[in-house]
């Protein structure tokens, strides 16, 4: 299942959980008071809602997912919020208009569009029950947004461990680590200057992020062109899941490479390192807490990178993390580089590239 489909999967589960909780509310209500309309039926009122609010779920989870971003990054914020208060009070209007007709069918065993059915629903939407539903609609959809949005910002299952407090006592962990650079940054940034520079990165960035979430990396930090991504060792080393990423990421630009050339004259390419080893790894920070790595590993993995230029190949590996890796992709070969007394290491490093 791809991260979407897990985010609108979410969002459907939080949708389905406030809607039978506002139903049993209800009940509950109606009951204490004693004032449980003659055309309230349990059982039908609550297979209805489980359906609309499905229907709610994944199509609110749809638009969520699918144009948020692209809504909030595109637009002025004040054009935003109305592109979302617009799209979701029309969906909820639908949602209700449904959910109206189809108790109504149910109840009374009429055709779908009974004129008394017309009746119903337009009674409904006087009632102060559907005002509770409108804002309570609101409110789920309000708490998903922020929940993505922040789940975002940490990435996927990064914020779970942070709600979970994982982190809160540092401890020590196996990582992969890929440190991921632009070819040629500096002579790029010159060309396109500030404004376009950073549309470039924007745009890069977001095109590599599906070729990381489906190989189950995790975008540790971007670092002006540089991205740096890392992997809990079992999960890197697994079907060679972290070299995967990379060849991914080359071949997500390739595709790209016709618009790229179009809109900033240029057709980017990476470079990148990977190493294995122990970190350290906690909260850090007072003010804007953050989950923080720390270890020779990182500093390693940097080297190797930096090792690209000079052996002109787009990819090095240390020998530690080949030999963890049980098989390479398909069609593909390590091939010896030769041994490297990197940058303030006492001991030579045995690194690879891929072909």
């Amino acid at each position: 299942m791809n991260t979407k489909a897990k985010k609108i999967g979410v969002i459907t589960a939080v949708y389905l959980t406030v809607i039978i909780l506002s139903f049993l509310y209800d009940l509950a209500v109606l009951k204490h008071f004693n004032a449980i309309p003659e055309t309230f039926n349990i059982r039908i009122r609550l297979s209805t809602i489980l359906f609309v609010g499905l229907f709610a779920g994944l199509t609110g989870g749809f638009i969520q997912v699918t144009f948020l971003e692209d809504w909030l990054r595109n637009n002025p914020y004040w054009k935003s919020l109305l592109y979302i208060v617009l799209a979701y009070s029309a969906l909820f209007l639908v949602v209700a208009t449904l959910g109206g007709f189809i108790y109504a069918t149910r109840l009374s065993g009429n055709s779908f569009f009974h004129p008394k059915h017309f009746d119903y629903v337009l009674q409904q939407m006087g009632s102060p029950e559907y005002v509770k539903n409108f804002f309570l609609w609101f409110i789920v959809v309000l708490m998903t947004m922020i929940g993505q949005l922040v789940s975002d910002k940490y990435g996927p299952g990064v914020f779970k461990d942070f709600l979970l407090g994982k982190y809160f006592r540092p401890r020590r962990e196996e990582r992969i680590f890929m440190f991921l650079d632009l070819r040629s940054a500096t002579t790029i940034a010159e060309n396109l200057g500030e404004a376009h520079y950073f549309n470039l990165l924007r745009s890069l960035f977001k095109d590599i992020t599906p070729s990381i979430l489906d190989t189950h990396g995790e975008i540790y930090q971007y670092v002006g062109d540089e991205v740096v991504v890392t992997w809990k060792k079992e999960i890197g080393i697994e079907k060679a899941q972290c070299v995967s990423c990379f060849l991914s990421i080359q071949r997500a630009l390739k595709s790209k490479s016709a618009w790229y050339q179009e809109v900033f004259g240029i057709v980017p390419e990476f470079k990148a390192g990977f190493h294995c080893g122990p970190v350290m790894v906690g909260e850090v920070g007072q003010i804007k807490k953050d989950i923080a790595f720390s270890g020779d590993v990182l500093n390693t993995t940097a080297r190797i990178q930096s090792l690209c230029n000079v052996n002109n190949v787009d990819v090095l590996l240390s020998e530690h993390l080949l030999h963890l890796l049980p098989f390479l992709p398909s069609g593909k070969t390590a091939v010896r580089i030769g041994t490297e007394l990197l940058r303030g290491k006492a001991q030579q490093t045995s690194i690879y590239t891929i072909q």
